[in-house]
């Protein structure tokens, strides 16, 4: 059985991070080839999005083309609108440069550079104002889901970051569970039985109420189908495996064959 929220048409967002690749001329190669395969239309029943480095933001913003139906996104920014932030760039900014979407508190981020809940809840507040979708990103460590404690510990992540938040805000939310074990090119692809509880209880908390609950970590064609096939899940986050335009268009394609297998089921 599938979700029932996703069963109520709402779309299944399939999305990829191009963390720090891609120069100008690929970037630009990459959304011309989108652009072309989609010819203005998405996938029935998917939202595909993507996310660029922000030196490509723009260039990117401009091959998609201004009626595509990829949203584009930022993966990263300031809380503050405009100061003495050397080095940062705020969400005012990105969304100048094409950002539809920001992300947020990808475990990379609090790691290497200090990211922590109350920043994300500065930022989930920051993209919101600016009418912007927080791409929320949560993750438990192996030693965390070990112990235990994976879905205490990622719904206090999510609630720490979308404390105080109105219905009709948290509503224009997504939510995206990374667990860091899965994650990057030494991460375990997890298995459909391990990610069963933490969307069953992520499912109950947020599902429903926000955009959307998305699945990241080792994604793939080969995995897509039966990731897309949790409760609760709504779509993915894909890495490496979307780096490429040929495996992305691919995993579209398996989300929109999932899509239409859940409009037969309503």
């Amino acid at each position: 059985m599938t979700d029932t929220a996703a069963r109520n048409g709402a779309p299944l967002w399939i999305g990829t991070s191009w963390k720090m690749n891609k120069g100008l001329a690929e970037s630009r190669r990459y959304a011309r080839g989108l652009a072309d395969h989609l010819a203005g239309t998405a996938p029935p029943g998917v939202q595909p999005f993507i996310i660029p480095s922000f030196t490509a933001l723009a260039a990117t913003r401009d091959e998609l083309g201004p009626d595509s139906p990829v949203l584009l996104g930022a993966q990263n920014a300031h809380w503050e609108d405009h100061g003495a932030w050397t080095g940062e760039v705020s969400v005012a900014q990105a969304k100048d440069a094409g950002a539809q979407l920001i992300e947020i508190g990808h475990s990379e981020r609090r790691e290497h550079f200090g990211e922590t809940v109350a920043t994300t809840r500065l930022k989930v507040a920051a993209a919101l104002a600016h009418g912007l979708v927080p791409l929320l990103c949560i993750g438990e460590s192996d030693e965390v889901k070990r112990a235990g404690e994976s879905s205490r510990f990622i719904l206090q992540q999510a609630a720490g970051a979308l404390d105080g938040l109105t219905a009709e805000q948290l509503g224009r939310v997504l939510i995206a569970y990374e667990p860091i074990w899965a994650i990057g090119e030494n991460g375990r692809p997890a298995t459909v039985d391990e990610l069963r509880e933490p969307f069953a209880d992520l499912g109950r908390e947020y599902g429903g109420c926000t955009m959307g609950l998305l699945y990241g970590g080792s994604v793939s064609t080969d995995n897509a189908g039966d990731l897309l096939g949790i409760d609760h899940v709504t779509g993915l986050f894909i890495g490496r495996a979307a780096w490429q335009l040929p495996g992305y268009l691919r995993i579209l394609e398996i989300a929109a064959h999932h899509a239409k297998a859940m409009c037969g089921q309503a």
